[in-house]
């Protein structure tokens, strides 16, 4: 799991100023109208996806009329795009699992978009479950190690059900069973504990740990394949240094 922790600061870093450009707004308002129409509901409380979805977009200050059309798309009381779900499984430089989700109105666009992503950055897009097997999803929570004591933390998320609280560098990650995600995450804020990120993800199991040339070829694939448009999430089991990630 080495590194999740440092991908995650680096795109939560990156999301505020993506976010200007719209491509954050524009991939949320996709998972929002998504989440709508898949619940059934505009509920927040019956429809835990799209609260999760709702929380994304308010942490980068989307306006709320932004969010409401999004809902109103999804639950067909405006006219919108139908987006289909796709998750696409390839391999980046040195031989790194890489396992994506989509939205898209054209998967073959997409898949078009992707296979020349991997190839132009050392990579190749896989068959389906090439590398699904060696993830788990979980809930997934990054506190600062220097705003919070371990001790604390550790009373807070693992009474609250949490599987593991470890630290991973200047971080604290805060595991869980997706179940237990939203309990998890007000029992921390009821704590009044900051997180920098908190969302469903998929961790690797073991990782791949790269270096020079094989590190920055796999920071531009992820980055690449993050700013696709109909690329929704990206994740990794490479273990990239620091340096390569900040640079």
């Amino acid at each position: 799991m080495s590194g999740h922790s440092k991908w995650s600061s680096i795109k939560h870093k990156k999301a505020a100023t993506d976010a200007k450009r719209g491509k954050v707004f524009s991939k949320l308002i996709k998972e929002i109208t998504v989440a709508a129409r898949m619940g059934g509901t505009s509920d927040l409380e019956a429809n835990p996806r799209l609260r999760t979805a709702v929380a994304a977009a308010k942490a980068v200050n989307m306006p709320k009329d932004n969010m409401e059309r999004a809902i109103k798309k999804g639950i067909g009381e405006l006219e919108g795009v139908n987006y289909e779900e796709s998750t696409y499984e390839g391999y980046g430089p040195g031989g790194a699992a890489v396992l994506l989700e989509s939205l898209s109105d054209n998967k073959n666009r997409t898949v078009a978009d992707i296979r020349h992503i991997f190839a132009k950055s050392g990579g190749n897009l896989g068959e389906n479950g090439c590398v699904a097997y060696m993830f788990d999803k979980k809930g997934y929570l990054v506190i600062d190690a220097g705003s919070v004591d371990e001790d604390t933390l550790m009373e807070v998320a693992l009474d609250a059900g949490a599987e593991d609280v470890r630290e991973d560098g200047a971080n604290f990650e805060v595991i869980c069973d997706p179940d237990d995600f939203e309990k998890i995450k007000a029992a921390i804020e009821a704590a009044s504990i900051d997180y920098l990120d908190a969302e469903i993800t998929m961790l690797p199991q073991t990782t791949t740990a790269l270096a020079g040339k094989k590190a920055e070829q796999m920071v531009r694939l992820m980055d690449a394949l993050d700013d696709c448009e109909d690329v929704q999430k990206v994740y990794t089991n490479a273990d990239i240094p620091e340096e390569a990630m900040s640079e």
